[in-house]
């Protein structure tokens, strides 16, 4: 299977959202927070350093409910705001 590239976009999709992960963890390890969220620490530790920066929704949503966060919150702090119109033309 051939993956197709990811967009600038998602990318910088990726990063917002494991800085929020990093950020929302706090003190707590990872290790802690993985395992209350039913995953790896290495899974975690992909999504916060970018290199998973596409994980599926219910790893999100396991994710966001181990760390104290409502989906809404994760969605409009992960999300890049939009380019004004004229800056892509």
């Amino acid at each position: 299977m051939v993956r197709t590239p990811l967009t600038p976009r998602e990318r910088e999709r990726g990063e917002r959202l494991g800085a929020l992960l990093r950020t929302a963890r706090g003190e707590r390890s990872m290790v802690e927070v993985a395992a209350t969220a039913g995953l790896s620490a290495e899974t975690l530790r992909k999504i916060e350093t970018g290199r998973a920066p596409t994980p599926a929704f219910f790893t999100i949503a396991a994710l966001a409910g181990a760390l104290g966060l409502s989906l809404d919150e994760v969605a409009a702090l992960a999300t890049p705001p939009e380019a004004p119109a004229d800056a892509a033309a």
